[in-house]
C-alpha cells in the first residue's frame, strides 16, 4: 500500500503542527509541512518523508498552488490538517472584546477561520470520492460565531449593568428563503449538483407547518427585551424543540441525525 499523503498547515517549530508533522512522518506518511516562512521549520529538514513548502493561508492563490503541486506530484491527498492559526498580539488577547481593534479581529478571523475554507476549497476536489451533502455552512457558522461572541459580551457587560440576550430563532416565515432561491445557483462543475433538491429542502426548512410569522416573533422578542429580567437565551419558532433535545444528545449522534435527514438523495 502506498504511503498516505498528508498536508499540514502551520508547522513552525515549537508548535503543534511541527510535532504532528514529525509523528505522521514517523508512521510512514508522506508529509507536506507548510508555514509562511520555511526557515521556521528547519528542524524538519532532515526528517524522512517530510517535504517543506511555504504557504500563507491568508492567500487563496498560494493555497491553491500548494495543493495543486502536492496533488500533481503525489497523485492524491489523503489527509489535510488545518492547523495554522494566530492569537491577538501583545495584551490584546486578554482585553474585553469590545476594546480589541477591529483590524486585529479581522486578522485573527482571516487566519483562523477563512484559511480553513481556502485550504479546504483547494483540497477537497482532489480528495472527494463521492459528492458530499451541502449545508448552509457560511450562514450557520456565522451564527455560531455570533453566539460565542454574545456569550462573552454577557459576561463582560454584566459589571456595567447591561443585560445581553441571545435570540436564536427557529423556523420563522420571512422572505429569506425566497430571496435566497431567487439568487441561488450552483457552479456548472459543482460536486453538489446531484443534491440540488436537498439544497432546496434545506433552504425552505423554516417554512413548515408550525413556523411562526415574523409578526408573532417580533411581539415575543419585544416582550422579553423590554422585561425587567431578559433571559440569557431565547429561542422560538418551528424545530426549536427538536434542536433543544439534540443539544442534550451526544454531538456525533446529533450530527448524524441531521446528516441523514438531509443527505438522502431526492428522487
Amino acid at each position: 500500500m502506498s504511503k498516505p499523503v498528508v498536508l499540514i498547515t502551520g508547522c513552525s517549530e515549537g508548535g503543534i503542527g511541527f510535532t504532528m508533522a514529525s509523528e505522521f512522518a514517523r508512521r510512514g506518511c508522506k508529509v507536506f509541512a507548510t508555514a509562511r516562512n520555511v526557515d521556521k521549520m528547519k528542524g524538519l529538514r532532515d526528517t524522512p518523508n517530510v517535504e517543506l513548502m511555504a504557504l500563507d493561508v491568508t492567500s487563496a492563490e498560494n493555497a491553491a498552488n500548494v495543493v495543486d503541486h502536492i496533488a500533481n506530484q503525489e497523485g492524491r491527498i489523503d489527509i489535510v490538517i488545518n492547523n495554522a492559526g494566530m492569537a491577538c498580539f501583545g495584551n490584546l488577547e486578554f482585553r474585553p472584546i469590545l476594546e480589541v481593534p477591529l483590524e486585529q479581529i479581522q486578522a485573527v478571523y482571516d487566519t483562523n477561520i477563512l484559511s480553513v475554507l481556502r485550504v479546504s476549497r483547494a483540497a477537497v476536489p482532489h480528495m472527494a470520492k463521492k459528492s458530499p451533502t451541502p449545508w448552509c455552512g457560511v450562514y450557520a457558522s456565522s451564527k455560531a460565531a455570533i453566539q460565542s461572541i454574545t456569550e462573552v459580551l454577557q459576561m463582560e457587560c454584566r459589571p456595567l449593568n447591561i443585560k445581553v440576550m441571545i435570540c436564536s430563532p427557529g423556523g420563522i416565515k420571512t422572505q429569506i428563503a425566497q430571496n435566497a432561491q431567487d439568487k441561488f445557483e450552483l457552479q456548472p462543475n459543482s460536486l453538489y449538483s446531484k443534491y440540488l433538491d436537498n439544497i432546496m429542502l434545506r433552504m425552505w426548512a423554516s417554512h413548515v407547518p408550525g413556523s411562526m410569522t415574523a409578526e408573532e416573533f417580533a411581539k415575543v422578542l419585544a416582550d422579553k427585551a423590554m422585561g425587567s429580567n431578559p433571559p440569557l437565551y431565547l429561542t422560538m419558532g418551528s424545530h426549536t424543540t427538536t434542536f433543544a433535545l439534540l443539544k442534550w444528545l451526544p454531538r456525533l449522534w446529533a450530527l448524524n441525525f441531521m446528516y441523514k435527514r438531509y443527505a438522502t438523495l431526492k428522487k
